[in-house]
């Protein structure tokens, strides 16, 4: 275990029940938003973000909940940069631990493809929006400059500089497309981080078209960032968001290396996830990093071989800490290592030769594309073998 106290501390806003649920098929109702923001605080993130009261009473009701049911977590909104979304943020979650997140216009793309006004207009509606919600009493905003990564250096740093004299206290770097490597993210949060220093927190916010968002987000970290946006599973807009189990559990492992830490306890992870997934019907990948069906699973002999030696032979994630459990299945690539593992749990000694037959009988002839549960070939074996199978304790 890392040291914690020689390490650096990064916080951790979640945004599974703002972005994760704005994609596709992902929309929770207020109750089942308040149930996930409990769950997700937990885990011991930082801050969870509600969701955009402005844009349906369901979000504003769930803002509603959720800011009265924390206890350990700042709640966070999703504001455009107007006066009028603001005000319906704090009506909805007042501005006791509140964090009001307001979106910048931070391309010449976006200005002039979506928005229709100019790099002056968004500098200026960014500090009138900050100015009015330090008026109302709100002490955290944060101002995500979206689209960042296609931006330009002279816009961005007005933007950031402008956002923070005016009263922001975080700053979120947006790479709203998922467009950018880590070498390039890196590059401009260390930018961001001079015309913004300490003690303004610098949060990243990737998404994972490219399949980078991970990437970038150490990248960031390792250029000054302060704080990662992230999703349970990596729900979000198209490919999704950073990963709060990939974050959490790369810093886990890798804090010593890193010179940071999180606070998440990776063993509830799982049972969160799953929660999630059953609110929002979403089906469990076969091969994703840690949440995975078959993330600490494998039908391969030469893998089965080493596992059952010493399982650190290809496993350096450890499913138990991740609240995961090790599946060693049968599968035509299975070997004769995990034959003669169930052969001794039921306490038999055969010669090569039988072994042999009972591998083609068991394994070779029978597996198919599909895989089978140990427990399974090893009550097909007893029964040919005449052993009682005695139930585990």
């Amino acid at each position: 275990m890392s040291d914690q106290r020689a390490t650096r501390r990064i916080s951790v806003f979640d945004t599974t029940l703002r972005d994760g649920e704005q994609a596709p098929a992902n929309a929770m109702n207020p109750e089942q938003k308040l149930d996930m923001a409990l769950r997700i605080e937990a885990l011991g993130v930082d801050s969870v973000e509600a969701g955009f009261p402005a844009s349906s009473p369901s979000d504003f009701e769930a803002t509603r909940l959720i800011s009265k049911e924390l206890t350990s977590a700042r709640f966070a909104t999703f504001s455009r940069t107007t006066r009028r979304d603001v005000e319906t943020a704090v009506e909805a979650g007042g501005t006791v631990n509140h964090e009001v997140q307001m979106v910048a216009t931070g391309s010449d793309l976006h200005l002039k493809y979506k928005r229709g006004i100019t790099r002056e207009q968004s500098v200026a509606e960014v500090v009138d929006t900050v100015a009015f919600a330090r008026s109302l009493g709100v002490e955290h905003i944060s101002v995500g400059i979206e689209d960042a990564t296609r931006s330009e250096d002279g816009f961005l740093q007005a933007l950031t500089e402008s956002a923070v004299e005016a009263g922001a206290t975080c700053v979120i770097i947006a790479d709203t497309s998922g467009c950018t490597t880590p070498d390039q993210y890196g590059t401009l949060i260390g930018k961001i981080r001079r015309w913004a220093p300490a003690p303004i927190r610098l949060s990243t916010h990737c998404h994972d078209d490219f399949g980078l968002s991970l990437a970038n987000a150490l990248a960031g970290i390792e250029a000054g960032a302060d704080e990662v946006q992230a999703t349970l599973g990596g729900i979000g807009e198209r490919a999704g968001n950073t990963a709060l189990e990939e974050l959490a559990g790369v810093l886990a492992y890798k804090s010593d290396h890193l010179k940071v830490h999180t606070d998440i306890d990776i063993s509830a992870m799982y049972a969160a996830y799953t929660a999630l997934r059953g609110i929002i019907r979403l089906e469990q990948p076969r091969n994703k990093a840690i949440f995975g069906t078959y993330a600490f699973g494998t039908t391969a002999g030469i893998h089965q071989q080493g596992i059952l030696a010493n399982p650190e032979t290809y496993e350096y994630v450890e499913p138990s800490r991740f609240g995961r459990e090790r599946s060693l299945l049968i599968g035509r690539h299975s070997g004769r290592a995990v034959l003669r593992h169930l052969l001794e749990q039921l306490g038999v000694e055969v010669d090569d030769e039988r072994l042999h037959e009972l591998y083609r009988v068991h394994i070779a002839e029978r597996a198919g594309g599909d895989c089978e549960d140990l427990d399974i070939v090893k009550a097909r074996l007893a029964l040919e073998l005449g052993r009682t199978l005695v139930p585990a304790s």
